[in-house]
């Protein structure tokens, strides 16, 4: 359906049924997203500071035919926040950033779209509680676009992508009705779950603008070692041993291949190495529980096992928790350092926990088939299958002169995951990046039903307009 432009008349209007100071000009950087593959073409910036000014823009644009899109801290890597196309009205839901709510007793948080995802564990924190919700741009990313795009981290392991971690969501549909479904409960079965239909929807479906965010106790005694091992196969086997020996104290495992560590010299010397020599692969291992648990003598044994099994050939076990963060340091630079390099194509795939080691060599050689020269830089959540596995030029090399190999190097990587029964889109979502490898890897009955419910919901196709669904 054609959308009409976003006019200087019509976004006029829309500043006058508005408080002083809610519409503006774009600036630069709300146009762009992280990866500069794309630039917006939205026309007047709106910044709501309530559900019913949410509701009103909505209403406005359903009444001209205006698209719509809705912008969280702008940390998305697939596009999701960046309108195409006709002009559109950029929703910004920056100025609701609210924690109305925490509760320990519920063990639950009512937290506001903009709320930054760190200030939210900040909240949590204060009331002796954990929102485990964890990811390198916590520091921007917000709770309405991590729930819009069901964000994962590192500690799904455990604790579940950002699905399993609402209760209830607010939104806003897209005839500017408000949906209030922020329940704290755990158990309601009162028709369709039209909260899950809202969270991983990428904006399309309506504009999340609160949440009840689930809560947990703060673990007590946390144990976190850094170790270095042959191979992803053996990485695997260690992930068994740890499970079986640490059970659901077991919160983070995440697996690094040495280019990662190569990145982080290349780009960022002054970041101290844990290793002498960086491993082909080590594995970052975290575990928590409560007081008693004994979770350090528990993962100091289990390693022990791993050494004599030569499941690994060293460990550091973090004696403080400054030494603990200087793992995690490690960890959290990586995005960074691939970003400071340049990458030739990023992907975010996952396959069965099985199949990682296998998805990584096939991966491997068909790749450097394809061409010699790539740098693979693999690193990501073993414990839940989820790989960010991204492509280099060589040291030296220009990004630019890949330009015409990127779609079959993407297409190698992303139907080596299909073809092992995996996900072209583990946990940063569609966007506007991969909408054709939906269709391209989609089963055809759920592409019919997704289509059917954004035609339903959504029937003149103003929300995000070419997000997930391009057409």
């Amino acid at each position: 359906m054609t959308l009409a432009a976003a006019t200087p008349d019509l976004i006029r209007a829309l500043s006058e049924t508005l408080p002083e100071g809610r519409v503006t000009p774009v600036p630069d950087a709300y146009l762009t997203e992280p990866r500069g593959r794309y630039t917006g073409t939205s026309q007047a910036l709106v910044r709501p500071v309530n559900t019913a000014e949410v509701a009103e823009v909505v209403r406005y644009a359903a009444r001209h035919r205006i698209g719509i899109v809705p912008y969280g801290g702008g940390t998305g890597l697939v596009a999701g926040q960046v309108g195409l196309g006709a002009p559109t009205l950029l929703v910004s839901l920056e100025r609701m950033d609210k924690v109305r709510l925490v509760d320990p007793d519920d063990n639950v948080m009512i937290a506001e779209a903009g709320v930054i995802l760190k200030d939210a564990q900040d909240a949590a924190q204060a009331a002796d509680r954990l929102f485990p919700l964890s990811l390198a741009s916590e520091g921007s990313a917000r709770i309405g676009g991590l729930l819009a795009t069901n964000a994962g981290g590192v500690q799904v392991l455990r604790y579940g992508n950002a699905r399993e971690l609402c209760l209830g969501i607010e939104a806003v549909l897209p005839d500017g009705s408000v949906f209030d479904g922020l329940k704290r409960l755990r158990k309601d079965n009162t028709g369709y779950d039209l909260r899950n239909l809202l969270i991983g929807s990428e904006g399309t479906l309506g504009i999340i603008t609160a949440a009840s965010l689930r809560l947990f106790p703060r673990p007590v005694e946390t144990a976190t070692a850094l170790v270095a091992t042959e191979d992803p196969d053996a990485a695997l086997r260690l992930l068994a041993l740890m499970r079986a020996r640490l059970g659901e104290t077991l919160s983070a495992f995440e697996l690094m291949h040495r280019q990662g560590l190569d990145f982080l010299a290349e780009t960022m010397p002054e970041t101290r190495q844990p290793f002498a020599e960086p491993p082909e692969w080590s594995v970052l291992i975290e575990a928590g529980a409560g007081q008693g648990a004994m979770v350090a003598a528990r993962l100091q044994d289990a390693l022990a096992e791993a050494l004599e099994d030569a499941l690994i050939q060293d460990a550091l076990i973090a004696q403080t928790g400054q030494q603990a963060a200087s793992f995690w340091d490690i960890r959290e630079r990586i995005p960074e350092a691939n970003r400071l390099i340049g990458a030739i194509a990023s992907h975010d795939i996952s396959v069965p926990v099985s199949l990682v080691p296998e998805f990584i060599r096939r991966g491997d050689a068909a790749l450097h088939a394809m061409d010699p020269s790539l740098r693979i830089n693999c690193f990501g959540h073993l414990g839940d299958g989820n790989l960010h596995y991204n492509l280099f030029p060589p040291k030296g090399g220009d990004r630019a002169a890949f330009d015409n190999s990127r779609k079959a190097l993407t297409e190698c990587v992303h139907d080596l995951a299909h073809a092992l029964g995996g996900s072209v889109s583990a946990e940063h979502g569609i966007g506007r990046l991969k909408t054709a490898d939906l269709v391209r890897y989609g089963d055809p009955a759920k592409l019919a039903a997704m289509r059917a419910i954004k035609a339903a919901l959504d029937p003149l196709g103003i929300m995000n307009p070419g997000a997930v669904l391009d057409a």
